[in-house]
């Protein structure tokens, strides 16, 4: 394939990901109008290996909660064997 054919599927890709996210955007803001049930969510913040979780209810933090502590077994395992191979 020649660079002027990848360059132009790359460029219309991005573009169709503009367009995509803009429709999303447009479609979320007309269905956020409709009142629906309870809201319940949180987040994460990880400062270094410790992550410091926020929620709406005891669900969500205990979801996030799980989730970090696979995050920071993740990252230590990536961290170990990275450290072994260069070696």
């Amino acid at each position: 394939m020649s660079y002027q054919l990848l360059s132009s599927i790359g460029i219309l890709l991005v573009f169709a990901g503009f367009v995509i996210t803009f429709i999303v955007v447009v479609l979320l803001a007309f269905s956020s109008f409709k009142p629906r049930g309870k809201v319940k969510g949180g987040g994460a913040v990880f400062i270094g290996p410790f992550p410091i979780v926020f929620g709406t209810d005891r669900e969500s933090i205990r979801i996030l909660m799980l989730l970090s502590v696979v995050m920071i077994v993740v990252m230590l395992v990536y961290i170990l064997g990275s450290s072994l191979f260069l070696r």
